[in-house]
């Protein structure tokens, strides 16, 4: 079998790791991915060596001291998918704030894997002779399709608070069933979520909602207690009496819904949002979005696509001015994706989304989106001062280029002396 470069990098650093008298495994994720038959994103090393002695092995030069306080070290590849973190074995001191813990003190494998989240993720392996150590029943775990965490859940879930959504995500991205243990830690804790910073929680949902999933990861989310403290204004779409099958066609709207862009996954969850109306929903969202720290680009997207919501009811109708601005815009295969899921959920008419679909796909781009025949500079040239009528002017000159009513630079011209004339 023919392994990748980031396999075989990893493989190097246990074994130069070894050669020098040191234990050294595979751990976390990377052993996990490999029982499931999948190829891991990147490979971590566990091992007795001390942070120093891994840099002095590698040399100063071929690592980094990205986290030397808890004993981690990356070793650097020879491109950046061949760098591999090497962690000594450790134990943790107690997570004051929820998040990181105040000491380590490095130990064996058998008690580093105490400290880790969820029995999946505690197994170690040996890519030389082909071995698993697992202390935690993590491979019986896989086996049945369970996420459990390790030893105490509700302990595991006070160290690092992010767990409580670490564990919604692994049980929906896999599609395992979580542990009724470690369900109800998760439920007892969801309100102390907000502990973690809003990039971290952010993080979460992108990848729960880029998965195809993202259903079931939302529908735990909720059951769990998290999504409340999460995204509170969404609540009373199954808190109210009523209501609930607002949160069922959420639901969904999101299993129906195809795309491999989180800006989509998240408009469509937050698409029935209960408030009094469009402009207060859109304040919402924008909200919303701020308060997980959402890069620009992320919030106007989001805000774009539900805005933009019923803007393709009528399309067949519309004018062709109107219709190619809509098609030409660069977010607009985004918003087909969320109105198809939207209208299949709600089992409505697919004609106008198929006649955008097809009218676009069937237009040349330089008929849809055409190069403007005259620009702020031509209407300078002809003596017009900016202000309020020189985009009017831009706007209506373009308007009789896409309906196809002037055709050359000498066309629009000729209606910009006509339309001056008229103002």
């Amino acid at each position: 079998m023919k392994h990748t470069e980031p396999y075989q990098a990893a493989v190097e650093v246990v074994r130069k790791l070894r050669d020098a008298g040191f234990q050294a495994l595979w751990a976390g994720g990377c052993v996990r991915d490999l029982q499931l038959g999948k190829e891991p994103k990147d490979y971590d090393v566990a091992t007795n060596a001390l942070p120093d002695e891994v840099r002095h092995l590698f040399g100063k030069r071929h690592t980094l001291a990205v986290g030397a306080s808890f004993g981690v070290i990356i070793v650097r590849g020879h491109q950046p998918d061949c760098d591999v973190e090497v962690a000594t074995f450790r134990t943790e001191g107690p997570y004051l704030d929820g998040r990181r813990p105040e000491h380590v003190h490095f130990t064996t494998a058998e008690e580093d894997a105490q400290r880790r989240d969820f029995t999946i993720n505690g197994m170690f392996y040996d890519p030389i002779n082909d071995s698993i150590f697992d202390y935690v029943g993590g491979k019986s775990d896989l086996q049945q399709h369970i996420i459990r965490a390790i030893g105490n859940p509700l302990e595991r879930m006070q160290e690092d608070k992010l767990r409580l959504l670490r564990a919604i995500r692994f049980t929906a991205t896999l599609r395992f069933r979580l542990d009724e243990d470690t369900f109800h830690a998760i439920q007892t804790m969801a309100e102390q979520i907000t502990v973690v910073s809003p990039e971290r929680i952010a993080e979460e949902m992108r990848k729960m909602l880029l998965h195809p999933n993202r259903e079931y990861a939302m529908e735990l989310a909720c059951s769990a207690g998290l999504l409340k403290p999460v995204i509170p204004e969404l609540a009373s779409l199954w808190e109210t009496e009523g209501s609930l099958s607002l949160w069922q066609q959420t639901l969904k709207r999101l299993e129906i819904l195809q795309t491999h862009h989180f800006e989509t996954a998240f408009a469509a969850l937050l698409l029935d949002l209960p408030v009094a109306n469009d402009q207060q929903r859109l304040e919402t969202v924008y909200q919303i979005c701020k308060q997980l720290r959402f890069s620009n680009h992320e919030l106007n997207l989001v805000h774009w696509l539900i805005e933009q919501r019923e803007s393709l009811q009528g399309a067949s109708s519309f004018s062709l001015s109107r219709l190619k601005r809509l098609l030409a815009h660069p977010d607009f295969p985004f918003l087909i994706e969320l109105v198809e899921a939207d209208l299949r959920s709600r089992n409505q008419s697919l004609a106008d989304l198929e006649f955008c679909r097809q009218y676009r796909d069937h237009t040349p781009i330089e008929v849809l989106n055409p190069p403007p025949l005259l620009t702020g500079n031509d209407l300078i040239a002809a003596g017009i001062k900016s202000g309020p009528q020189f985009k009017e002017l831009l706007t209506q000159i373009q308007d009789a280029q896409l309906e196809e009513r002037i055709h050359t630079q000498a066309d629009a011209q000729a209606l910009l002396e006509q339309l001056i004339k008229h103002k």
